[in-house]
């Protein structure tokens, strides 16, 4: 890992570390409070496909947290950045909810195949006809392979799952464009003018926000919220640089040890 630099920006996941579902992590409000009261730059970066950034905006206001549009970087704007650049038509196996990041692009006779999160169209009459089209060349992006998340009642299945099962019958392999991808932490990056060895990451999963953000260069933190689950620390190498109760902890050990 490059030498350490003085602290310049933190990332903080969103569901897991700051709310499961519409319930805040007990303290988070506070401690997001105490953390803008340092210089540093804050950046939200989330795997969520379940709704558009809008969306996630209005979740989080209605849990009073202060966070503004433009310091929320998601893998659906990732996916859509990528689309653009390709300049290909979708399948878009994405919920309802999160099509509203992709608006504006044709999907018309789709020439690529892009999965997210999305339980009602992870049916076999969708995914054969994602099959086919990607037997017929077509890419597969998918927005992220997490296994799963955590939801009120429990863990359930992730997107990662169905991307796999794509990639075996068809023996190709999926861009991904979310969380661990190294681009991903980098993009998120853009204009606070810090290098990756002056970030650091926060979050509950052990192996897309921790192992992810250390092997883009910087410090990572994993919280025993969310999706956390007994002994995942060992999942990854180098093991995280800290594990914390919560991100109200992982805000005390910043303001006491890194600025």
């Amino acid at each position: 890992m490059a030498t350490r630099r003085a602290l310049k920006a933190v990332l903080v996941d969103l569901s897991g570390t700051l709310h499961v579902e519409d319930s805040a992590v007990p303290g988070a409000r506070e401690a997001l409070k105490r953390l803008r009261s340092t210089p540093v730059a804050i950046r939200f970066v989330t795997n969520t496909t379940k709704e558009c950034k809008r969306d996630l905006l209005d979740r989080l206001k209605r849990l009073d947290f202060d966070i503004q549009e433009d310091e929320i970087f998601t893998s659906l704007t990732a996916a859509r950045n990528l689309l653009e650049q390709k300049r290909v038509r979708p399948l878009l196996l994405v919920e309802e909810s999160a099509l509203r990041d992709f608006r504006g692009l044709d999907t018309n006779e789709p020439n690529a195949v892009v999965i997210g999160l999305a339980p009602d169209h992870f049916n076999y009459q969708m995914m054969n006809k994602a099959f086919q089209l990607i037997l017929n060349g077509a890419p597969l992006i998918a927005v992220h392979k997490a296994r799963y998340y955590k939801r009120k009642d429990g863990l359930a299945l992730g997107p990662g799952p169905f991307v796999a099962g794509l990639e075996y019958a068809t023996d190709t392999q999926a861009t991904v464009v979310g969380k661990p991808e190294r681009t991903f932490f980098l993009e998120a990056l853009r204009g606070t003018n810090c290098a990756p060895e002056e970030a650091i990451m926060i979050g509950d999963d052990c192996r897309d926000d921790v192992g992810g953000a250390q092997n883009a260069g910087m410090l990572g933190i994993l919280v025993k919220t969310g999706k956390y689950r007994e002994a995942d620390e060992g999942k990854i190498n180098p093991p995280p640089y800290l594990i914390c109760e919560s991100f109200p902890h992982a805000v005390d050990h910043i303001l006491q040890h890194l600025l």
